[in-house]
């Protein structure tokens, strides 16, 4: 068995950013290091760098979500971005959405350890939760799927005007070309590849933000309306 790396103090970035929930943010860097680790949610070799790699990096995300709104965290895993970014925006509405149970039951433990009282854990995932899940202004996701991928399962949670942000890596420009299609038969208006966290982060996060019209998720919407009607025409052809 490997043994566990020791997890290092919190930069002194850590305490600028997360202000009154520093102490919070260290209790969830300690599960990350320790249940995270023994559960398989998060690999021993990254306790080293919990810091600087994971939790910074996604609480700048903060940066670019508009107040007061909406959030679904898509495919949320150990909780990143979703926790950090709770831990630093009391005034988001944020949805943890998790597919795996085990994931579902630490997230639930940390977030009633916290004391995230803005913040639900929801089992299930994006393609299963459409047309019964409240559409929220934002979904956030990191490390879940490539861009286009991921878009089709996070824009159609969307209100009207919403946005996704996804923290991506190096390949952040090729994948906005590569799924540039993909996202306007999605109902993408805009794309754009963003860099946040100067000052706390080096190199900073990369953020593409996907925003939407009128109708977010495009041809999915209309083709799902489609089938239903066809099969409600079925129905009373089969009565007659």
């Amino acid at each position: 068995m490997t043994e566990a790396a020791e997890l290092p103090p919190a930069p002194e970035q850590a305490r600028e950013v997360f202000g009154e929930r520093f102490t919070d943010a260290v209790r969830y860097a300690e599960l990350l290091a320790d249940a995270g680790v023994r559960r398989g949610l998060i690999g021993p070799r990254e306790v080293p760098r919990l810091w600087e790699r994971h939790l910074l990096n996604c609480a700048v995300l903060s940066e670019v979500v508009p107040e007061g709104v909406t959030v679904c965290d898509v495919g949320s895993g150990a909780g990143l971005p979703g926790i950090p970014l709770a831990l630093v925006r009391p005034d988001l509405k944020i949805t943890l959405l998790e597919p795996l149970l085990r994931r579902t039951n630490f997230l639930t433990e940390v977030v009633e350890l916290l004391g995230l009282d803005h913040v639900t854990v929801m089992r299930g995932r994006a393609e299963e939760v459409m047309g019964k899940f409240q559409p929220v202004h934002v979904v956030t996701a990191r490390a879940v799927a490539p861009l286009d991928r991921l878009a089709a399962w996070g824009v159609p949670l969307l209100r009207p005007y919403g946005e996704m942000l996804a923290l991506k890596g190096d390949t952040a420009e090729e994948e906005v070309k590569a799924a540039r299609a993909a996202l306007s038969k999605l109902g993408a208006v805009k794309t754009s590849v963003l860099h946040v966290g100067e000052g706390v982060v080096d190199p900073l996060s990369t953020v593409v933000r996907v925003e939407v019209g009128e109708s977010p998720g495009g041809v999915r919407f209309a083709a799902k309306r489609a089938k239903a009607a066809r099969a409600t025409r079925a129905s009373r052809g089969r009565r007659r």
